[in-house]
């Protein structure tokens, strides 16, 4: 007979966010009334375009920028394709016979890593992968090393989806800045923020100093299959396929009006509720992590923590358990009722290590053989501070029943 768990604690928030209510009611809303292409001229037609661009307004208001500069895509992967091949064919297209460079970190979401690594194969750009030290923090000297005449474009996620480091954007704005006052191409400076909207600072994309920033509605309690990519006005992107013409010629394709209109409420609800989350998760992440490496003293295993402390999302904790298979005990605490994730979400189903792991581990290696896979505990609105006790005992006792064959 199968036994169900008296528990269901979710900590995979930073895979993706339950919907929260009063965005499901505006979907609703929007899907029972409004049918019609927004791309029609009758009266029909005009009524969801007119949600259409009130979403964009307020979504623009929302971080600082100009309606014209947000651009809905299907997803934050699609976004960051979007930034990083519009940006590098489109300067291919008018600079025909040089080869442009581009610079990224070691520790990127797949999502800019791959596209890097396929511009690389197809020889449409150079790419320099910059290193990070055992905290995950992004090595700011051997980017400015890095920088030269055919630089056009720098990709630094604002904070790690894995291991919840907090990288430097605004220090990293300020050196590219400097750069462009000698040189001849303008680098622009692209960010993923898919992981940092919830409760980092967004307020001003001005302030931040990007030209291209990527987030998306699954990360922060909105629909899945719709992300945006902020793009600073005169920039020049190539879409990455033809059609109708759609989000400025950039995302070609009839617009799900249900999903713009629930991410823009999402990130509105966002907005208002980040202070409180931040300080809310915070406590809840401290008190996880002090609780967590304690099972060390007693568990017969060595548990390290994967990020920096202090630069570190406050819904963020990545451990290694040192000699147990980290998708073992993502089963095992499943079976109790307690969802986590080993590596990255968008990873899940490779053989491979976790590349940020084995980045940070090159400058904080591990002792022996142990095996060195990577728990990621992700909370989230509803987490509560006895949520940490259960994990933590559940875990205590995984770790006790393995014990002997270790």
């Amino acid at each position: 007979m199968k036994i169900i768990p008296n528990k269901n604690i979710y900590l995979d928030n930073a895979s993706a966010t339950p919907i929260n209510k009063d965005v499901l009611k505006v979907m609703n809303k929007v899907e029972k009334s409004l049918f019609a292409n927004p791309s029609a001229i009758h009266k029909e037609g005009v009524k969801v375009r007119s949600v259409i661009e009130d979403a964009r307004n307020n979504i623009a208001k929302l971080i600082n920028a100009h309606s014209d500069e947000i651009i809905f895509t299907g997803s934050g992967t699609e976004s960051d394709a979007l930034a990083i091949l519009g940006v590098v064919r489109g300067w291919n297209i008018q600079n025909k016979g040089k080869i442009p460079h581009i610079i990224t970190s070691k520790i990127e979401h797949p999502a800019v890593l791959e596209n890097c690594c396929m511009l690389e194969k197809t020889n449409e750009a150079e790419v320099s992968y910059i290193s990070v030290d055992k905290y995950g923090i992004l090595n700011l000297d051997e980017l400015k090393d890095s920088l030269k005449e055919n630089t056009i474009l720098v990709s630094v996620m604002y904070a790690n989806n894995e291991i919840g480091t907090i990288e430097p954007i605004e220090e990293i704005a300020k050196i590219i800045r400097h750069f462009n006052k000698t040189n001849q191409n303008k680098i622009l400076f692209h960010t993923d923020a898919s992981q940092a909207m919830n409760y980092l600072y967004t307020e001003n994309i001005e302030k931040l100093g990007v030209d291209l920033m990527t987030f998306n509605s699954s990360k922060i309690y909105g629909p899945k299959g719709i992300g945006a990519l902020y793009k600073k006005r005169n920039i020049n992107l190539c879409p990455l396929y033809e059609g109708g013409g759609q989000e400025f010629g950039l995302h070609s394709g009839t617009e799900n009006v249900a999903l713009i209109a629930g991410f823009s409420k999402a990130l509105g609800i966002t907005n208002k509720i980040k202070q409180s989350e931040v300080n809310k998760l915070t406590k809840i992440r401290n008190y996880g992590i002090q609780k967590l490496l304690e099972l060390s003293d007693f568990s017969g295993y060595r548990i390290i923590l994967n990020g920096d402390k202090e630069e570190r999302l406050p819904n963020n904790i990545n451990i290694s358990i040192l000699g147990i298979s980290s998708e073992l005990l993502v089963i095992e605490l499943d079976a109790k009722g307690i969802q986590t994730s080993e590596k990255s979400a968008c990873k899940s189903d490779s053989d491979n290590k976790s590349y940020v792991i084995e980045a940070i581990r090159k400058v904080c290696p591990r002792k022996g053989d142990e095996e060195d896979g990577s728990l990621r505990i992700s909370m989230g609105r509803y987490t509560k501070m006895g949520d940490m006790d259960y994990l933590v005992k559940t875990l205590k006792n995984i770790l006790e029943k393995y014990k002997k064959w270790k």
